[in-house]
């Protein structure tokens, strides 16, 4: 006889049907490896062509995205905004409930997830502070792209560090660190 699930886990599973793919993968291959569990998870709607979502990672405010490839452009484009009290979009701010913002990239062969702490965000000028607006959207340079100008090896550099592939030979205390770092 089986017994019916009780309501926090029906509702735990159905959030987890919520997910699109990547995030999936990333949770069944990583996150679970890593004791890392979701909860409050919510799909944004606003930016659905990018499989945005919120959730908690073991309490930590979790913002994601999957990136994009362009027809035009070397690295994947990502959208990172929210809308104001007037509906208006703006970049997100120093105040708001972020700990992490996670981007998931793949291209025909490779898989990986940038893990990008809010600290990090302020100091590239991505996120919003008293002194500067950030940016409602950026590229980011997987490892397997090859950067083809000054900026974007640049860029490619420093986001490295926040990098990790999904595979089955990820490193996990790698990726346990990238969430410890803020």
């Amino acid at each position: 006889m089986q017994y019916p699930k009780c309501e926090s886990e029906h509702l735990k599973s159905k959030k987890i049907e919520q997910m699109d793919k990547n995030l999936y993968q990333i949770k069944s291959e990583i996150y679970d490896k890593c004791s890392l569990e979701i909860s409050e998870f919510k799909t944004e709607i606003k930016s659905k062509e990018y499989y945005a979502c919120r959730f908690q990672l073991n309490g930590l405010n979790i913002l994601s995205r999957n990136a994009k490839i362009t027809p035009k452009k070397v690295g994947q484009f990502v959208t990172f905004w929210k809308r104001n009290k007037d509906g208006l979009i703006e970049p997100f701010n120093e105040f708001d409930r972020i700990d992490f913002y996670t981007i998931n990239v793949r291209s025909e062969t490779e898989f990986g997830q940038f893990v990008f702490p809010k600290s990090v965000l302020i100091k590239k000028g991505i996120i919003s502070t008293k002194r500067k607006e950030g940016k409602r959207g950026f590229r980011v340079y997987p490892k397997w792209d090859v950067a083809k100008n000054k900026q974007a090896e640049q860029t490619q550099k420093w986001q490295l560090n926040y990098f990790y592939e999904i595979s089955s030979s990820a490193d996990i205390k790698e990726v346990t660190n990238l969430y410890n770092e803020k």
